[in-house]
């Protein structure tokens, strides 16, 4: 047995050689390449198993199935905290000293196993007070189980290090292996717990493999209170961040399940999932621009000044008309993903339709444009305020008009994130329009 594990993973010194290249522009190209392939996966396979489970679980448990998930997701972000950015950082400092890596790897994983007993009390609490947790406590303990599994993985830990290749392949593996076993054992609405177990199962078993790599090449420590009470410092802030965009993006399903029937659910998590599946076709163009731009602002404004505007024009016409496709061929593609029964999700994606050209412009203006300028604090301001405005927009249209109500406060809360970046670039002269470098 010891031999056939070698065998599929070997020495930390041919994993090194394996996974950076023989040089370092070869390692990051792998690199990129590895991320490419997790991001081609991440798109490919929900286009796969939208359509199956939408159809083989109907609109009521399909709805479950996504307030479930949202939920989970929750408790994910929980337990992730900030440590895919704040902890990589961490590695990529100490990334000569075998210590120190030992030290930061035993100090997160114990900080996310405190907040993995939180998040086990939160669903506790939750289960007994939210109706359709009460009635169905298996797809309840299955979306938990799928939350921790994932959020214990240390995929973190291989990114500070440059070595995603490997540990891409396993998030693929793992993808692939569920996208299989729900053809095969999920067949009915009964099932939907399922879903949840499988996906759950497949990322425990990527999170236990990628943990084998890393502690085969640093020694194994055990966490102390001052090195986890460090990694929750650090990660404190990006979990702010995420906590506050999560409230207009991963919130409104688990937040329209509070006061809508599951079914109802259901039509907005499947007009949401197509408008997604639409705008993750801006997304490589999104990728290529931030680190031109970052490596172009200091260095010559006004080229960087240039570029933006070229992905202003590029990035908002193709929204556009992406935007007007999905609102035109609305009726089709819910016909198309989502089959018989979810008539009523058509109005809430011609709604969501909008929300491509906003989030192609407000993603070149905040995240391609302020962040490379430096202006981290307003735009973090601004996304607060977003999550804010959308979470009283949504307790106040979700339970008068459910799914419609829901997309239109998304939609119009992605406006305010819009024209809240527009505004601000434009008073401080900073937009791609009158930029003259210098910054803040």
């Amino acid at each position: 047995m010891k031999g056939f594990l070698r065998s599929l993973f070997p020495s930390p010194e041919r994993l090194t050689k394996a996974l950076v290249g023989k040089s370092a522009s070869g390692g990051l190209a792998t690199n990129i390449l590895a991320l490419y392939g997790v991001h081609i996966a991440n798109y490919l396979f929900p286009l796969l198993t939208v359509p199956y489970l939408a159809r083989v679980l109907g609109p009521k448990e399909w709805g479950l199935l996504a307030f479930a998930q949202a939920f989970g997701g929750y408790l994910q972000l929980l337990v992730e905290f900030g440590f895919s950015l704040s902890a990589t950082r961490q590695v990529a400092r100490a990334r000569d000293s075998l210590r120190g890596r030992a030290e930061l790897l035993a100090s997160v994983l114990g900080a996310k196993a405190f907040l993995g007993l939180l998040a086990i009390g939160v669903a506790l609490l939750v289960g007994g007070f939210i109706p359709a947790f009460r009635d169905h406590p298996q797809v309840l303990w299955a979306g938990v189980f799928w939350a921790l599994a994932t959020a214990f993985s240390p995929v973190w830990y291989f990114q500070g290090l440059e070595r995603m290749r490997l540990v891409a392949g396993l998030e693929v593996l793992a993808k692939g292996l569920v996208l299989l076993l729900l053809f095969l054992w999920v067949k009915g609405p009964s099932d939907t717990w399922k879903v949840l177990a499988l996906q759950g199962g497949a990322s425990l078993l990527a999170t236990l493999l990628a943990l084998y790599l890393a502690y085969r090449e640093v020694p194994l420590f055990l966490p102390t209170l001052k090195g986890v009470l460090e990694a929750l410092r650090l990660g404190w802030s990006m979990f702010f961040f995420r906590s506050a965009v999560s409230l207009y993006t991963l919130g409104n399903t688990f937040i329209l399940g509070l006061f809508a029937p599951p079914q109802v659910v259901g039509y907005y998590a499947g007009a949401e999932k197509i408008s997604k599946a639409v705008l993750g076709l801006l997304s490589p163009v999104s990728q290529a621009l931030y680190p031109r731009l970052s490596h172009l602002v200091r260095r010559a404004p006004a080229e960087a000044a240039r570029l933006a505007r070229l992905g202003l024009w590029t990035m908002g016409l193709s929204g556009l008309f992406l935007g007007l496709l999905v609102f035109a061929l609305a009726p089709f593609l819910v016909r198309l993903f989502l089959g018989e029964g979810y008539d009523p999700a058509v109005l809430a994606l011609r709604l969501l339709a909008f929300l491509v050209p906003l989030i192609a412009l407000s993603n070149v203006l905040g995240i391609q444009w302020m962040l490379p300028l430096g202006l981290d604090r307003p735009f973090n301001a601004i996304i607060v305020g977003a999550g804010l405005f959308n979470l009283g927009l949504a307790l106040l249209l979700a339970p008068r008009l459910f799914h419609v109500g829901m997309a239109l406060a998304v939609v119009v809360s992605e406006l305010f994130v819009t024209l809240g970046i527009w505004l601000y670039l434009k008073r401080s002269r900073q937009d791609p329009f009158a930029f003259q470098g210098g910054g803040q």
